[in-house]
């Protein structure tokens, strides 16, 4: 991450998102891959997920979506989490699953769906 006092408008909106412990997880790294949670923190978060264009529920609608359909269940697991974070409704989730496997297929969403209950039963 960047070395400053400050915190810059990426990591600021990803912490909003997944939550400080997360983000202090993610940034514990040794420096090889310190370069790819910086692009991460300033890309990802910094650039698109500022954007007016969208709200919130909407981006974690999406990347329920697509984490879905390329079965990166590690990821999808944490965007669930940060997804009723950000206000959708378990409902709401199972509905962009459901939505999912029309176009992405049955077997990513099925699988989707067994990373969400997972999520959603934790305490």
């Amino acid at each position: 991450m960047r070395p400053s006092s400050s915190p810059s408008d990426g990591e600021r909106i990803r912490r909003e998102v997944l939550g400080d412990e997360h983000v202090d997880r993610a940034s514990d790294v040794p420096a090889f891959a310190a370069p790819f949670q910086e692009f991460v923190t300033e890309c990802a978060w910094g650039e698109v997920w500022a954007r007016p264009g969208l709200d919130r529920r909407t981006r974690s609608a999406l990347t329920l979506a697509l984490l879905a359909a390329l079965r990166a269940h590690d990821e999808l697991a944490l965007h669930v989490r940060a997804a009723v974070r950000n206000g959708l409704t378990p409902d709401e989730i199972g509905e962009v699953l459901l939505h999912t496997a029309v176009y992405a297929g049955v077997p990513a969403a099925n699988s989707a769906f067994a990373v969400a209950r997972r999520v959603l039963e934790e305490p």
